[in-house]
């Protein structure tokens, strides 16, 4: 077995599976409170991408003279965390709430409505170019090692930032007022509007953290990855949804763990299954299809309890 492939794929799978997580952990937070099924999720991450090379371009560029690396590298993350936390709150209060009490498709027709204006809105605004976000020039190129398993720095910037995000997600759900108020709304809104919590503001702080994820993911791409543009967000969204439910949408372990189930199955698709480089996508979603059949409530999901 070529070893030294293996673990290429395996830190490749990693990296991209944590991007996959996080994108899916905005999906699990806005199904298990509304379950609503946020398509424009992510076009959220794609607007993230660009706040964070406006950001970026903002202070001077990768080669700026009067800040550090890593100071420019927070701030892009803190600009588009920030302002894709404002988007998602936008959203859902004027495409999600007039619809709250419609019909399930309804807000679903919208979902997909925010995502071709948001779409189309970036391709008018930004165009259809790629952009650059010349990360070797921020962070540096250099190569690290421990024996055989290589990564560079933006491999580690996104594994290590993605679990540090997620822990802070979990304390915060499980430890603070508005986690607390974030799970009672999950297990029963109208009784938990009859016990005193603001069902609108938990239901918005709901969408600023999930959103705000999705925005640190779409810069830890273009940090990888090096290139963005104005489609980049579909695909991801669809992969990030696949995570959810194969983790078991609404839960947050799950949306973790699927995210990188999803990650390492495309990598060590492109690199042992045939022609994987081409038909990966087909593989993917085989393997969504196979854990719907098997376990329909996901690998960490429960089984709905029917109400009689």
């Amino acid at each position: 077995m070529n070893w030294s492939l293996f673990f290429d794929l395996t830190v490749s799978g990693l990296t991209l599976g944590s991007l996959y997580a996080l994108i899916a952990l905005g999906y699990s937070m806005v199904y298990g409170i509304l379950k609503l099924l946020n398509f424009a999720h992510g076009d959220v991450y794609m607007i993230g991408a660009f706040v964070g090379w406006f950001a970026l371009h903002g202070v001077g560029g990768p080669m700026s003279p009067d800040l550090g690396a890593w100071v420019v590298t927070a701030f892009m993350f803190l600009a588009a965390m920030l302002g894709c936390g404002l988007l998602g709150v936008a959203i859902e209060r004027f495409a999600y709430r007039p619809l709250r009490n419609a019909p399930r498709i309804a807000p679903l027709i919208s979902a997909l409505g925010v995502s071709f204006f948001l779409q189309n809105s970036a391709l008018l605004l930004f165009g259809a170019a790629f952009r650059d976000y010349d990360s070797f020039d921020l962070i540096g190129s250099r190569t690290r090692h421990v024996g055989n398993v290589y990564f560079a720095t933006p491999q580690i910037l996104t594994v290590s930032g993605s679990i540090a995000l997620m822990i802070v997600l979990t304390l915060v759900v499980a430890r603070t007022r508005v986690g607390k108020a974030m799970r009672a709304t999950s297990f029963d809104r109208e009784a938990a509007a009859m016990m005193g919590i603001d069902v609108d503001r938990v239901i918005s702080v709901t969408f600023f953290l999930g959103s705000a994820l999705a925005g640190a993911a779409g810069v830890m791409f273009g940090l990888v990855y090096g290139q963005i543009y104005h489609l980049m967000g579909f695909l991801a969204g669809l992969k990030g949804f696949t995570a959810a439910v194969i983790g078991g949408i609404g839960s947050i372990p799950g949306a973790m763990l699927g995210g990188l189930v999803v990650g390492l199955g495309e990598s060590y698709a492109t690199g042992y299954l045939p022609q994987g480089s081409t038909f990966k996508n087909i593989y993917v979603f085989a393997f969504l299809i196979l854990v719907i059949l098997l376990r329909p409530s996901g690998l960490l999901g429960r089984a709905a309890i029917k109400r009689v």
